[in-house]
């Protein structure tokens, strides 16, 4: 295969994994909503400003609207910690970003038959499985090994310039948007705002992280789906003995 048309479609291929991904992604956040025991880390900002927009105190937006908005801002804080030194292809984050917002709004619509979960045993349930579902997801994401989200890439500029290690500086940034989310729900509604930052966002923000670290070791299938290239002579067969292949000495 000619190596340009490799890459074009290794492209393409890496990228249908990605949204495939990011549908996962953006399913379990509209489950940890729907929970209403409160939004995963990165949705917090974008919920608390949506419900306002609900109540007329800010413009109606919806929550992937504001999460859009909120990528926006996160690449432009990139583009001024790493000055000189950022890259004009991180700008592709903004494009990941939107499609992640607009995915966001996507599954809030599928998942919008649960209503909001007013039952403790329900509201735990939808919020472990969301949170699953979300850890699960983010270790594919890695996986892809495209640019990073605006949330992610934040994280990395700061860990970059300052020299601290990435889980801190993860940990600031996400307490900082937790804190701000709060902040703008004292603001909007004069309440800590339980159903955008309560004890779900608390349990997410740990138990999404060991996921993550607990899948990573069980996805290689997933690294050889990533390898294979597809073309017209290869179909379900080939590509499954490609993911399992045969171990030598076993008829």
């Amino acid at each position: 295969m000619n190596k340009n048309k490799e890459k074009i479609i290794g492209f393409i291929w890496q990228h249908i994994f990605l949204l495939i991904s990011m549908f996962f992604m953006t399913f379990g956040v509209a489950l940890c909503v729907r929970s209403n025991l409160g939004s995963g880390v990165i949705s917090s900002i974008p919920m608390s400003f949506s419900l306002a927009g609900e109540a007329g105190l800010t413009p109606g937006l919806t929550i992937g609207n504001y999460t859009n908005i909120m990528n926006v801002i996160l690449v432009a804080a990139q583009i001024l910690v790493l000055r000189k030194r950022f890259e004009s292809i991180q700008l592709f984050q903004l494009l990941i970003g939107f499609v992640f917002g607009s995915l966001l709004d996507l599954n809030m619509w599928l998942t919008s038959f649960f209503s909001t979960y007013r039952a403790l045993p329900c509201q735990i349930i939808a919020q472990f499985i969301g949170a699953t579902i979300l850890g699960c997801a983010v270790a594919i994401e890695i996986r892809c090994g495209s640019v990073t989200m605006p949330g992610e890439g934040i994280q990395v500029a700061i860990s970059r310039v300052s020299g601290k290690p990435f889980p801190f500086v993860k940990m600031i940034v996400d307490t900082t948007l937790v804190v701000l989310a709060v902040i703008s729900g004292f603001y909007f509604f004069g309440v800590w705002p339980w159903t955008v930052v309560g004890p779900g966002t608390l349990f997410a923000m740990f138990y999404v992280g060991y996921v993550v670290k607990l899948a990573n070791p069980h996805l290689e299938w997933f690294d050889r789906l990533l390898d294979y290239r597809p073309g017209f002579r290869r179909y379900i067969y080939g590509l499954a003995r490609f993911i399992y292949p045969k171990k030598e000495g076993k008829l």
